[in-house]
């Protein structure tokens, strides 16, 4: 269940000169007097080669579930709130996906732009899931883009996040540990296999890219007891287009953001219901809440000056 209250906004920032100038250039009125109205914490910056984006460890930080990054067991988690039953094992999300050999680098495509449909993604699954097995893996085809597995190699895996991935050299993100050296040798199996497939040759005459790895994600296994926590109202809105780094279409979508969402945010605020607001850049992440009016009066003045854009910046 999530908090309508505890607005969570992945992607609210970019890296490169093109997103903060096309943040520089945004009307975002709603955005602008949430900030002038609640208090901030201090940001929390997250290394740019950490395996999580700072939006995941700041959910996982809200979730209680924050038992350092890369290590969230998102996958576990997703199948208890679905009403399965994780117990006692260690779970992973295994992402079929499309990686572009270059002359020094390694790009994996955002694996939405695979466009895998059911048909092929039977087809792949019942290609790979024997050889998974023979490593002690149990795979189910939970959709076709993202395929639920059992096994004890993901307990203690550090596992790097598709938000942080997508579009990047996957060289930097590789586990390092001594069980993903099976993963390594499998994901080099599952490349010659995947090669001369019959379903890429299909999707080689549709225009549609080979689908020739996969990833690992959300590995890990839940604690013994998860805590009672309502989550934060999760965001995704920006991210399709921060991924692609169209930062035209992630301003417009940033506007529409703030004309929904942060609109009624603000409205519950100016109701005096007690709210917060997390944005979440690249970097860093920060939580601005209610204060108590008294202390508002006192802070209002001091932090209320400077424009979301450059809040926004330093993310």
């Amino acid at each position: 269940m999530s908090d309508p209250t505890h607005l969570l906004i992945a992607f609210a920032a970019g890296g490169t000169p093109a997103a903060k100038e096309a943040l520089r250039a945004m009307r975002l009125p709603r955005l602008e007097r949430l900030l002038q109205r609640l208090q901030p914490l201090p940001p929390e910056p997250v290394d740019e080669l950490a395996p999580e984006a700072p939006h995941e460890r700041a959910l996982a930080r809200a979730l209680g579930l924050d038992s350092g990054a890369g290590r969230t067991p998102w996958a576990a988690l997703a199948l208890q709130r679905a009403g399965g039953a994780p117990g006692p094992h260690a779970w992973a999300w295994i992402t079929p996906c499309h990686w572009r050999v270059g002359m020094d680098q390694v790009l994996m495509q955002d694996p939405a732009a695979l466009e895998l449909q059911d048909e092929h993604a039977r087809e792949l699954f019942a290609a790979l899931q024997a050889w998974f097995a023979d490593d002690g893996i149990e795979l189910n085809l939970e959709t076709p883009q993202r395929w639920l597995a059992r096994g004890e190699l993901f307990r203690d895996l550090v596992s790097a996040s598709l938000d942080r991935v997508s579009g990047r050299d996957v060289a930097a993100w590789m586990p390092e540990s001594p069980q993903a050296r099976i993963l390594h040798r499998l994901q080099s199996e599952m490349q010659m296999l995947l090669y001369t497939h019959p379903v890429n040759d299909a999707r080689a005459a549709q225009g549609l890219p080979a689908v020739n790895s996969f990833w690992v994600s959300g590995a890990g296994a839940l604690p013994p007891t998860v805590p009672e926590i309502s989550a934060p109202a999760l965001d995704l809105s920006l991210r399709e287009s921060a991924l692609r780094q169209d930062w035209a279409a992630w301003a417009q979508a940033w506007q529409q953001l703030d004309a929904t969402r942060g609109a009624a945010l603000l409205a519950a605020q100016e109701r005096g219901e007690p709210v917060r607001l997390t944005l979440c850049g690249e970097r860093a992440w920060q939580t601005f809440e209610s204060a108590p009016r008294r202390l508002f009066q006192r802070v209002s003045g001091f932090f209320g000056t400077k424009p979301a854009s450059m809040r926004l910046e330093q993310l």
